[in-house]
């Protein structure tokens, strides 16, 4: 299954939950990350956070969210994106209540981070199960 997670900048919730997804999926499920309006680098709390797990998110560049994006997913998490999330009929969609974590102090994103892990942990049970995955 392929699952796109959208957030507003693509900077923090989003790339943090594509990687912690992939990690967790280990190439089971495929993910990518967008945001509507595209910051120019990742978070740099948000680097170091995921750095302390030992995912290094220092070299990705926040993409644009297109159109495309949405229908190559099953599945799309939305995080903060409202109306600007585009709605593609037949897709499921998820919407994660998470706390932007730009500016703020690295004890919140770790929070943060372990939250998008929890949540995307738990997305990839369920998807092994319905896939018949293990």
């Amino acid at each position: 299954m392929r699952v796109l997670f959208v957030c507003l900048h693509n900077a923090g919730r989003s790339q943090m939950s594509e990687a912690l997804f992939s990690r967790a999926a280990a190439g089971r499920h495929e993910a990518r990350s967008a945001g509507t309006e595209p910051a120019q680098q990742v978070h740099p709390e948000v680097v170091e956070a995921m750095r302390e797990v030992g995912i290094d998110l220092s070299d990705r560049t926040p993409h644009l969210l297109e159109r495309g994006d949405a229908e190559w997913a099953d599945l799309v998490v939305t995080m903060g994106c409202g109306d600007s999330c585009p709605y593609i009929p037949g897709k499921r969609y998820l919407d994660w209540d998470l706390e932007d974590p730009s500016g703020r102090p690295l004890e919140e994103v770790r929070a943060t981070r372990d939250e998008i892990e929890r949540r995307v942990s738990s997305l990839v049970e369920e998807m092994d199960s319905s896939s018949g995955e293990a």
